[in-house]
């Protein structure tokens, strides 16, 4: 199984550890990858990228040191390694012309409010996570035991796949 990556960017240490926290049964499918700021995350996508990684999934703090994160969203959603994956803002502190302006340039798929819960942030993420094998054209089955997602069940029975494509 070919890994696929999460970038999560958040210079909070406690929001963080809890995002990490709440994603730990997802990470054997879908390693994690931190940074505190957009600076670091796009040497670390640099790093990635060079390596030939696959970033399924950015979730984005908006309000960030130096670059902020919606500012970061959009110019991901222009370079063509990274614009078709998928983009989270987690934030309590967007303001509405920040929002739109993360759907409308960023192609931001889903906006998660501070505090969230759990069951929201694994949901969002998976939902997210079988949308890019989807598009990418994935096969799904070895990332069914992380997934569990009724979008990929019906990938796989519309496109009859068996286990190797």
């Amino acid at each position: 199984m070919e890994p696929i990556y999460i970038l999560l960017i958040e210079d909070e240490a406690e929001v963080m550890d809890a995002l990490l926290h709440d994603l730990a049964e997802i990470e054997d499918g879908f390693p994690i990858e931190v940074s505190s700021s957009a600076e670091e995350a796009k040497e670390l996508l640099k790093k990635l990228l060079a390596e030939d990684k696959r970033i399924g999934l950015i979730l984005s703090d908006h309000i960030l040191p130096g670059q902020n994160g919606v500012e970061f969203l959009v110019e991901l959603a222009s370079q063509a390694d990274t614009a078709n994956s998928r983009k989270v803002l987690v934030t309590g502190q967007a303001s509405h012309f920040d929002t739109i302006k993360a759907v409308n340039q960023a192609g931001l798929h889903h906006y998660i409010a501070k505090p969230w819960t759990k069951e929201e942030l694994l949901v969002t993420v998976r939902e997210q996570l079988s949308e890019y094998i989807i598009n990418a054209q994935i096969d799904p089955l070895p990332y069914m035991p992380f997934i569990h997602s009724e979008k990929l069940i019906e990938y796989i029975r519309q496109r009859g796949l068996t286990g190797g494509e």
